[in-house]
C-alpha cells in the first residue's frame, strides 16, 4: 500500500442546509443581483464571462472551470469501453470531445485562457444524449479570433527526503480563418518516498508475529504529445481530429526489514516495474441534414501493458525466496457513432442514433515462486492465459419538450447489446442485452432556484482484466480470474436542488437511491480463490452538498469559501456470512472538504481541509479498510508581477497526514466466527513543495464570439 492519502470525490452532508436554502425570497431575489445572468436564449443557462474570473489570474481553460461556482468536474471514464458511457460533464462549443483517453483536465489545460470566451452551465440535456440527466453540464466557449496563444509552465518539487525532480509543461493554440490547431506536450515527472510500518497481530491474544520497517521509493513518468485539429465552419458544419500519445513508466523500490516471532530477522526487497503505452487517434464531423445535425464520429486506441513484479526474502544478503510475476497485455478499441438531431420534431426536440464498437484483450501472465539461490518454478494460475473479445452496440432515442414556463420533460430509451468471448486458458461465450429508459423532469423557478428529478436504469461495463488471475505481490494475494461474470445494472434515481446564496455564490444539494441487480464483488470460486463475481441484489443512498460563495457581504473581502461534504450508505447481503454488509468500494461512508482562498490584485492564497471515514474491501478471507490518520491539508501561495505570470508554491500533506490500513484476516475464510491475524499498514510521506512558473503568451487583441 503506497501512503497516498485516499481522498475519494466529496460528497455531501446537509450541514447548514436548511439555514442556507431558508433564505427569505426578498433576499435571495436581492442575491441574485450579482449572478451571471442567464443569456437571452432560455433561462435554463448560466453565463460567467472572463471578468467574473479576473480576480484568479487564469492561465488555461482548466483555471476557470475549477473556480465556476457549485460546478465540480467529472472526469471522462478512459477506461469505459465505447463512447457513450465515457462523458464526463465539460463540453466545448457545445460538443463533447472526440478523444476518450485524454482527461478533461489535461483537455483544458491546453486552451489558453484568453481564448475562452465565457463559460455555460445548464441541464445536460441541452448537451445531447450523452449528458442526458446530468443536473450540471459547462460549455466552454471559445473565441474565433485569429492568431496564436500558449502557455509554459516549470515546476520543481522537493521531497521530505531532499529528493528533487522537475516537469515542463507547454502547449499553443493557432487559429486562422476558421480553423484551429492545438499541441501540447509535457514531461508528467512524478515521484514520492513513504516511509511506514507494518504490524503483524495474533488476532486472539495480540502477541506481535512479524513487524516490518518499509521505505517506498516511487519514481512515475507519464511524458505525453497531443495534437488536435477543427474547423468550426458554421451552424451544424464542424469537423476535429485527435492525436495523442503517451508512454508511461512507473517503478516503486521498496526496503523492508522484518522482525519475525521467530527466526532469523530479514531484508525483503519488493520491486514494481511498469511500462504502459498508450496511442488514440479519433475525430468527427457533423453536417446539416433534414433541418437537423448529423454527426459521425470514429475513434481508434491502444494500450500496451508491460509489468514486473517481484518480491525476494533475503537473510544476510543471501536471496531465500519469494516470488516474481510479469504481465504482458494489449487492448485494442476500434468505434463508431452515427447520430442526428433536430430542435422540434412535433415539438419535441429530438436525438436518435447508434454506436458499434469492437474490442480486444490479449493477456499473459506468468507467475513463478523464488527458490533458495534464485530457482525459478511456474505457479499455474486458473486463468492468466487468455483472450478476450467484444462487440458491443447501444442505439437510442431521446425526446424532450417544455412542459410549462420553466419546466422541461425529457425522456430516453436505448438498448444495449454485448456479444463476449473468452479463449486462451479457459472458454465462454455469452449476450447480454439490456433496455434502459430514463426520465429526467427539470425545473427552474425565480431568484435562481433549480430543481432536476431524474430516474434511469443503467449498465455496467466489466473490467476485461476481472477474467485474468494474477497476483499481488505487495499485498501477499492472489487474485482469480472469472469468466463468468456479469454485468450489473441499476435503477439509479436522482433529486438536486440548487439556488444563489450571497451574490455570485451557490448551495447545491443531491439525493440519489441506487438499486442494483447482479452486483459485482467478490467471491469464492469452486478452486478456492477469491475472484470478481455477482452477489445479487444491493442498494445504496447518498447525499452529496456542495456551498460555494465568496465571502464579502460577511465582511471578508476578495475571500472565497467553498465547503463539500456526503454522506453513503450501501448494502448487500454477504454470499459467505449471510448477514448484510457494505459493498466492496472506495467511496467512505461520510466525508468533508473545505477550501478558503483569498485573491488580491497581485497576490492569492489560500488553503484545503480534507477528512473523510474509512472505506472498505470485502474479500473472501480478509476485511480491508483503508482511512487516513487525520485531517489532509495542503496550501498555496501565488504572486503575479505582471498579466502573463504567475510564480506559486504549493505545499502538500500541510498537517503530516498518513495513509493507514487495517487487514482482519480469517481462516479458511470469512465463515469463522473470529478473526485469526490482524496487520496494521502505515504509511507517510510527510511535506512536499512544489514551486512553479507559468508563463503566457500570444495575442493581445480583444477576444470576439
Amino acid at each position: 500500500m503506497t501512503s497516498r492519502i485516499f481522498a475519494a470525490r466529496p460528497l455531501a452532508t446537509g450541514f447548514a442546509l436548511a439555514a442556507v436554502l431558508a433564505i427569505s425570497p426578498a433576499r435571495a431575489e436581492e442575491a441574485s443581483e450579482g449572478l451571471p445572468q442567464p443569456r437571452p436564449e432560455g433561462s435554463r443557462t448560466t453565463t460567467y464571462r472572463p471578468d467574473y474570473f479576473a480576480q484568479y489570474a487564469p492561465s488555461n481553460a482548466l483555471d476557470i472551470v475549477r473556480r465556476v461556482p457549485g460546478f465540480v468536474l467529472e472526469e471522462t471514464n478512459t477506461g469505459v469501453r465505447g463512447f457513450s458511457g465515457a462523458a464526463g460533464n465539460v463540453v466545448v462549443n457545445g460538443a463533447r470531445p472526440s478523444s476518450k483517453a485524454e482527461s478533461l483536465s489535461a483537455m483544458l489545460q491546453r486552451i489558453p485562457a484568453r481564448r475562452v470566451l465565457r463559460v455555460e452551465v445548464a441541464p445536460g440535456d441541452l448537451y445531447g444524449s450523452d449528458y442526458a440527466g446530468k443536473s450540471q453540464v459547462l460549455n466552454v466557449v471559445l473565441s474565433r479570433e485569429g492568431g496564436l496563444d500558449g502557455n509554459v509552465k516549470v515546476s520543481g518539487t522537493r521531497l521530505h527526503d531532499g529528493t528533487l525532480f522537475g516537469n515542463v509543461e507547454a502547449s499553443a493554440l493557432i487559429r486562422t480563418g476558421s480553423s484551429s490547431f492545438n499541441l501540447s506536450a509535457g514531461t508528467g515527472r512524478g515521484g514520492n518516498v513513504e516511509v511506514g510500518y507494518d504490524d503483524i497481530l495474533r488476532a486472539s491474544d495480540g502477541t506481535r508475529l512479524e513487524f516490518r520497517d518499509k521505505v517506498n521509493d516511487i519514481d512515475s513518468k507519464d511524458p505525453f504529445l497531443a495534437a488536435s485539429w477543427s474547423n468550426e465552419g458554421g451552424t451544424n458544419r464542424s469537423a476535429h481530429l485527435n492525436l495523442r500519445y503517451a508512454p508511461s513508466k512507473f517503478r516503486l523500490f521498496q526496503t523492508n526489514h522484518v522482525t519475525p516471532l521467530g527466526g532469523p530477522e530479514r531484508d525483503d526487497r519488493l520491486t514494481q516495474d511498469y511500462r504502459n503505452t498508450g496511442y488514440e487517434i479519433g475525430g468527427d464531423i457533423t453536417r446539416p441534414l433534414a433541418g437537423g445535425a448529423v454527426k459521425f464520429v470514429a475513434l481508434a486506441n491502444r494500450r500496451d501493458r508491460d509489468n514486473f513484479d517481484s518480491s525476494y526474502n533475503r537473510v544476510a544478503g543471501t536471496t531465500t525466496g519469494g516470488f516474481e510475476q510479469s504481465q504482458k497485455a494489449r487492448y485494442d478499441e476500434v468505434l463508431g457513432r452515427l447520430s442526428w438531431s433536430h430542435p422540434s420534431v412535433l415539438g419535441f426536440s429530438a436525438e436518435a442514433g447508434t454506436e458499434l464498437a469492437y474490442n480486444r484483450l490479449e493477456n499473459q501472465t506468468e507467475l513463478y515462486l523464488i527458490g533458495t539461490g534464485g530457482t525459478r518454478n511456474r505457479i499455474d494460475l486458473p486463468i492468466d492465459f487468455a483472450t478476450v473479445d467484444e462487440v458491443r452496440s447501444e442505439t437510442y432515442l431521446n425526446l424532450g419538450r417544455p412542459l410549462a414556463a420553466g419546466l422541461r420533460l425529457d425522456t430516453t430509451l436505448a438498448y444495449e447489446t454485448s456479444r463476449l468471448t473468452v479463449g486462451g486458458d479457459t472458454s465462454a461465450r455469452r449476450v447480454v442485452r439490456f433496455f434502459k429508459p430514463g426520465m429526467t423532469l427539470d425545473w427552474k423557478g425565480k431568484g435562481g432556484w433549480q430543481v432536476q428529478a431524474s430516474l434511469r436504469r443503467e449498465a455496467a461495463q466489466l473490467d476485461f482484466y476481472d477474467f485474468i488471475s494474477s497476483a499481488e505481490l505487495a499485498n501477499g494475494r492472489v487474485n482469480g480470474g472469472n469468466a463468468d461474470l456479469m454485468p450489473q445494472s441499476s435503477w439509479e434515481a436522482r433529486l438536486t436542488v440548487q439556488r444563489p446564496v450571497l451574490g455570485r455564490g451557490l448551495v447545491k444539494l443531491e439525493l440519489g437511491h441506487d438499486w442494483v441487480s447482479q452486483l459485482q464483488d467478490r467471491i469464492l470460486t469452486a478452486e478456492g480463490f477469491d475472484a470478481p463475481g455477482n452477489l445479487g441484489n444491493g442498494t445504496r443512498r447518498f447525499a452529496r452538498m456542495t456551498f460555494d460563495a465568496p465571502l464579502d457581504q460577511l465582511g471578508l473581502r476578495a475571500t472565497r469559501i467553498k465547503i463539500e461534504g456526503g454522506l453513503e450508505h450501501t448494502e448487500v447481503r454477504d454470499p459467505l456470512t449471510g448477514k448484510t454488509r457494505g459493498w466492496s468500494t472506495d467511496r467512505p461512508h461520510w466525508n468533508a472538504n473545505v477550501e478558503l482562498r483569498r485573491d488580491l490584485s497581485q497576490w492569492s492564497y489560500g488553503a484545503s481541509l480534507f477528512h473523510r471515514s474509512k472505506f472498505t474491501f470485502y474479500r473472501t478471507d480478509e476485511i480491508d479498510d483503508l482511512f487516513n490518520s487525520g485531517v489532509f491539508a495542503t496550501a498555496f501561495a501565488e504572486y503575479r508581477p505582471d498579466a502573463h505570470t504567475t510564480v506559486r508554491l504549493d505545499i502538500d500533506n500541510l498537517l503530516n497526514t498518513a495513509g493507514q490500513r487495517m487487514r482482519t484476516f480469517y481462516l479458511p475464510n470469512r465463515t469463522a466466527a473470529l478473526p485469526a491475524i490482524t496487520e496494521f499498514r502505515h504509511r507517510n510521506s510527510h511535506l512536499s513543495f512544489t514551486l512553479s512558473i507559468n508563463r503566457t503568451f500570444g495575442g493581445t487583441g480583444a477576444a470576439s464570439g
